[in-house]
Parts: structure tokens; C-alpha cells; sequence
């Protein structure tokens, strides 16, 4: 029987191929550059049309969340457009702890990954797109330590400054997606929501804070092996340029609203999270909060309130993180968006889990549920 090929030298590609006998193979993530993170997982497989890949990845009790794998389903695609879920086994502390996908393709080509991927191209063409569309400009805020650029979209001559932004942690692909979605409605001159958010806001967009990571198939780091949202305290030219030049672009305009768009290894849900821990927290922040929260919630049967992280004790923020530093520095209304990996289960879909899709939707729910949170602030 002739053996599969297994690859992942392209845009945010990564494993490491340990063994293949015939249709089944034993696997490994690479970790991210100097940094113990590893869990994205990005590959393509060839030679299989009609036979069952047995695909084994090994060594994941040591991942950055192993309470990650248990009831995942790895996402395929033999198109690169539609991407779907596989057959998917966790078997905790066989051979390190094993991921075992089963699928059979119909073509010779599949590729196997964490979640659909956002890749560089595709990112470089989402900003071409909103760059062209009217009354947006483009800003590019600084350089990372790969030479990518750290590009901004901003729109609208309103008085109220929102910042959106995401993928500081690069395999959290999800956010990207999220980003085009709400990219194509700010951009649409035909979008009634758009249109009014162009009115009363300047929007500033950063689509991929983390390039570097991206290309390079890295979990949660940039180059550096950083974790950018750790950084936002202290950032530096050093380790963290990103977070230095897009803080640094927050303090010259100032912040009235901003969300930080995440994914989440473990919980089976879309949820936000909070600052109720910064040391100067004001009545007025956390009624903000709470009733973007409350519309959302009512908006969309994509977003849920029932599970999500614990809230930080008072004074006991971590000024490190984004959404923490943010409403600390500036006293706005700031959150934290998490997207799962798995599946939405308040409104499951067995075929894709949570996909690109829903992603790009709930993207626009979040700007129709702004809308609404200005319109009752007014």
C-alpha cells in the first residue's frame, strides 16, 4: 500500500511527522517559537482518496490545554472554503496523550486543523477590500519583529472612539474570521447598521495583531515567543512591538468602547469577559458592561451568559491584559470576546461545530448589539 504525504510548509502550517504506515500516521506539534505553547495544528495530507486516515497526535497531555481535547473534533477541508468536522478520539496519557482523527477523504487532498485557518493571503486581501471601500483609511500602526505590518482600518467622524482587535493570539483563527464579517458590514455603504456606526463613532480596526504568529503556525506567541496579552503594561520594542504600537495609536485617539477578540480551548460556548477587577473601576464601567452583555445576549442565540470565566476579586486585575489595561487607563467600556473551538452547544451544528461562518456572523450581531448599546447611552 503507498504511503500518504503529510506537509505543513505553508502560511501558519504546523506538525511534525513522527511516522507513516500507509494510510496511518503518528504525529506531534511543534511548539511555538521559544516558548513552551503548543496546540495549533495546521497540515495537509495527499495520497489518501478513499482510504481511511488514521491520523494520531501524540504528546498533548503537555499542551498549553489539554482540558481542551475532550469531546473535540478536528476541523477538514478538501476545498480550503467548506470546512467541516472529522471523526475525533481523545485518549488521555496513551503515548502522551493522543488525538486520534479517522476520516476519509474523497479527493487525494485534505487538510487537517485546529480550526479553519485565517491565512496571511487571505488577511492581505480582507484589508485591500475594506482599504478600497469608501471614507475607510488606512493606517499602518508599526512593524513586528518579522517585518510584517500592523495594519489598522479606520472609518466614521464620530465622537466616540472604538477599538476592535484581535488575534493576539494567532491560532485563535476564529478572531479573524469574526474580523471579516464586521469588516464587510462597517465597509457596506448599503448597511443600515454600518452607516449609523460610521455616524456616531471613528472606528479603528486591527484585524491581526499578531502576523508574525500567524505565518509562523504558532498557538498563542509572536516571534519572540511572547504572549501579547501579557504585554500591555509594560510593552516593549523588544518583545512585543505589536502591543507597544497599537497601545500607543489607543493613547493618541483615546477609548470609549473596545473589544478584544479571542478563542477558547475548552468551553463549548461564546461568552465575554470583563475588567471587574481593575483597582479604579467606576459604577458607570460596569453598567456599560453589563448591558452590552445583556443585548448581545438577547440578540443573537449565539452568545450565552451561563459559562465563562470567574471574575477577578476587586483590585485584583491583571493590568497586563488588554481589556484590564484598557478600562484601567482610559475608564471606558472594554471586554474580551471568546469564541470556542468546538462548538457553540446552546445552538450546536453537528456538521461544522463552530465554523468561519457563525464566526463572521456573530462578527455582525456584535456591531448591531454596539449600535443599540450607543442608542440607549444616548
Amino acid at each position: 500500500m503507498t504511503a500518504i504525504q503529510i506537509c505543513s510548509a505553508f502560511d501558519s502550517g504546523n506538525i511534525e511527522v513522527l511516522s507513516i504506515d500507509g494510510s496511518e500516521a503518528r504525529l506531534a506539534i511543534r511548539k511555538d517559537h521559544d516558548s513552551d505553547f503548543f496546540q495549533w495544528f495546521h497540515f495537509r495530507v495527499s495520497g489518501g482518496k478513499g482510504r481511511e486516515l488514521v491520523l494520531r497526535i501524540t504528546g498533548l497531555d503537555g499542551s498549553a490545554y489539554p482540558m481542551g481535547w475532550p469531546n473535540y473534533r478536528a476541523c477538514v477541508s478538501e476545498d480550503r472554503a467548506f470546512w467541516g468536522r472529522a471523526e475525533t478520539r481523545w485518549n488521555e496519557g496513551v503515548d502522551g496523550g493522543t488525538l486520534t482523527i479517522r476520516y476519509t477523504p474523497s479527493s487525494d487532498i485534505a487538510w487537517f486543523a485546529y480550526f479553519a485557518p485565517y491565512s496571511m493571503e487571505r488577511h492581505h486581501d480582507l484589508v485591500a477590500r475594506a482599504a478600497r471601500a469608501p471614507g475607510v483609511d488606512y493606517r499602518c500602526l508599526g512593524m513586528s519583529l518579522d517585518g510584517q505590518p500592523i495594519d489598522c482600518l479606520e472609518m466614521g467622524a464620530g465622537p466616540k472612539h472604538v477599538w476592535l482587535y484581535a488575534r493576539q493570539h494567532p491560532g485563535e483563527s476564529m478572531a479573524e474570521w469574526w474580523m471579516e464579517g464586521t469588516l464587510d458590514l462597517l465597509c457596506d455603504p448599503a448597511s443600515s447598521v454600518g452607516r449609523e456606526l460610521r455616524r456616531r463613532c471613528r472606528l479603528h480596526v486591527v484585524p491581526n495583531c499578531n502576523p508574525d504568529g500567524s505565518r509562523r503556525g504558532h498557538l498563542r506567541t509572536n516571534a519572540a515567543g511572547t504572549n501579547l496579552n501579557r504585554e500591555w503594561s509594560t510593552p516593549s520594542a523588544e518583545k512585543s512591538p505589536e502591543v507597544l504600537a497599537i497601545r500607543g495609536a489607543m493613547d493618541a485617539s483615546g477609548v470609549d468602547f473596545a473589544m478584544d477578540v479571542h478563542g477558547d480551548e475548552a468551553i463549548p460556548g461564546n461568552f465575554l469577559a470583563g475588567f471587574e477587577g481593575i483597582p479604579s473601576l467606576k459604577p458607570e464601567q460596569s453598567e456599560g458592561y453589563a448591558r452590552y452583555r445583556a443585548i448581545l445576549d438577547r440578540r443573537t442565540p449565539d452568545f450565552q451568559t451561563r459559562l465563562g470565566y470567574p471574575s477577578a476579586a476587586p483590585g485584583k486585575g491583571n493590568l497586563a491584559m488588554s481589556t484590564n489595561q484598557l478600562a484601567e487607563r482610559f475608564g471606558c467600556v472594554s471586554m474580551t470576546l471568546e469564541m470556542p473551538f468546538k462548538d457553540h452547544d446552546a445552538a450546536p451544528d453537528p456538521r461544522q461545530g463552530w465554523s468561519p461562518e457563525r464566526s463572521k456572523q456573530l462578527g455582525r450581531d456584535c456591531m448591531a448589539a454596539l449600535l443599540e448599546w450607543l442608542e440607549s447611552d444616548a
